[in-house]
């Protein structure tokens, strides 16, 4: 079992202030494969600290300075792709060629368009051509600390991470205690790529620990959280008292709009998004709405997809979802597929319990519910599991009520032959994201959503512009 109880602070790895163990399980296998501290608030003050004295350096710093030290990250990330890989899989349970793939490789990405969007980010604007003496400068925000989820580990940490850093913030991560390993995976990272001490810390621990006492510390300037609702609205409340900014990228319940004129993958794509990653995705299009004349075969076609979607241990390679992180969140998904089942929603594939042949760790059988109503259980709740809401619909108007029926407003997704028609709805889904036939958004797209999905915007230039703070200037002298 691997010892990792050391935390990143001022540069170098340290013992925590005072022991507090906690074991890090396997999901494939239900055993513990490495051990961690939780830290103290002796422990979140010492890396608030190195923080806070590496800011004056660090900001003042140039642009090209902050740029190459991302771009030597990004360099000896690639390097340790397959040490970030293992680690993704044994603590949250992705599959080996999927956590490669796709977990690892979302970080590659991020990186990536960071760097892309930095080169030609202008820190001083002009105002407009109406105002040619009025400026708007981009600046850092200072002290940011960044607490990021479980269930795309490398894709959350480098949407805040990396940002931070091109910004001129210095930060603090604490990542999630469930799946902590890839995150000291990328603390090493950091540390080889030589950037000077303080500017990146990560301290482990848990929301009502290190994540209560990063959002109510006075010396942190801002804090950027992606994770349930529930803890999003715990944040802000305790982030109040001190001002800071808080941002938030939370929960969805995506709603997946099928017209019948839709192509013939529509269903298959959806679906099969519904399931990657298990489930655990909060822009998961898990709500799929079906025009009336095409709903018979979306729900055959769907429950087909279901039972040929491989269910299988995290340590093998191939195309296969793995187990769900932990006993609890299996308890959860269990507890609300029994739900649909009450509230009587059609089972048409899947259901509760272990899939065949399986006698431990948290697999769950990829499940598909017809017939569903809005208002039931599995269709307002976020599930964060292999479980597809099928919803029919008889018009336009009744497809866009039911989708914007909902608390959330993450991502929607419309699939039509219709491009007037595609158009026309996107506009009216209440989401910070609508994907449209299949095609993915554009390098740089802003991620993020509305309502009770929160209000970030990670990713590209809007994704820099977070992690600073805005400065209106008049009187600048444009020839100096």
């Amino acid at each position: 079992m691997l010892d990792k109880r050391k935390f990143y602070i001022n540069g170098e790895w340290v013992d925590p202030a005072k022991a507090n163990d906690l074991e890090v399980i396997d999901p494939s296998t239900e055993e513990p494969v490495a051990v961690i501290s939780l830290g103290d608030r002796a422990d979140t003050d010492a890396a608030v600290a190195a923080a806070k004295a590496a800011f004056p350096a660090w900001s003042r710093t140039s642009p090209s300075e902050r740029l190459a030290h991302v771009e030597k990250i990004l360099e000896v990330y690639q390097r340790r792709a397959p040490d970030m890989a293992w680690a993704i899989s044994h603590e949250m349970g992705a599959p080996q060629d999927m956590s490669l793939g796709d977990q690892v490789a979302a970080g590659t990405y991020h990186i990536t368009n960071f760097i892309n969007a930095f080169r030609d980010f202008q820190f001083i604007r002009p105002l407009g051509e109406h105002a040619p003496n009025s400026m708007v400068a981009w600046e850092p925000v200072g002290v940011v600390g960044l607490i990021t989820p479980w269930n795309w580990p490398m894709n959350q940490v480098t949407l805040k991470v990396i940002p931070a850093l091109l910004a001129g913030d210095t930060c603090v991560l604490k990542p999630s205690e469930i799946a902590p390993l890839s995150s000291m995976v990328f603390a090493e990272i950091v540390d080889e790529a030589g950037l000077p001490k303080g500017v990146f810390n990560l301290v482990n621990g848990d929301g009502l620990g290190v994540g209560t006492q990063l959002s109510t510390h006075p010396d942190v300037e801002m804090i950027s959280f992606t994770g349930s609702t529930r803890a999003g609205i715990a944040i802000s409340k305790a982030a109040a008292d001190s001002l800071k900014k808080v941002v938030l990228e939370l929960g969805g319940k995506g709603a997946n709009i099928v017209f019948a004129d839709a192509d013939d993958k529509a269903v298959v794509r959806g679906a099969r998004h519904c399931f990657y990653n298990s489930g655990q995705s909060c822009n998961a299009p898990t709500r799929m709405l079906v025009e009336r004349a095409a709903y018979d075969r979306a729900v055959e076609t769907a429950a087909r997809v279901a039972s040929e979607t491989g269910v299988a241990t995290a340590h093998q390679p191939g195309k296969h979802i793995g187990p769900v992180v932990s006993k609890q969140q299996w308890d959860k998904i269990q507890d609300l597929i029994q739900a649909g089942i009450d509230e009587g929603a059609r089972l048409v594939a899947g259901g509760t319990g272990l899939p065949e042949g399986v006698n431990r760790g948290y697999f769950v059988r990829p499940t598909v519910f017809a017939d569903v109503r809005n208002d039931m259980t599995i269709a307002s709740q976020e599930i964060f599991g292999p479980v597809l809401s099928i919803i029919p619909f008889d018009s336009e108007d009744e497809a866009v009520r039911i989708a914007n029926d909902t608390p959330y407003g993450l991502t929607n997704y419309v699939q039509s032959q219709d491009g007037t028609r595609r158009n026309r709805v996107a506009r009216q889904l209440r989401s910070g994201m609508v994907e449209m036939n299949g095609e993915p958004r554009g390098a740089g797209s802003a991620f993020g959503g509305v309502k009770a999905s929160g209000r970030a915007r990670e990713g590209g230039v809007m994704g820099l512009e977070e992690f600073m703070d805005s400065k209106a200037i008049s009187g600048w002298d444009r020839k100096a």
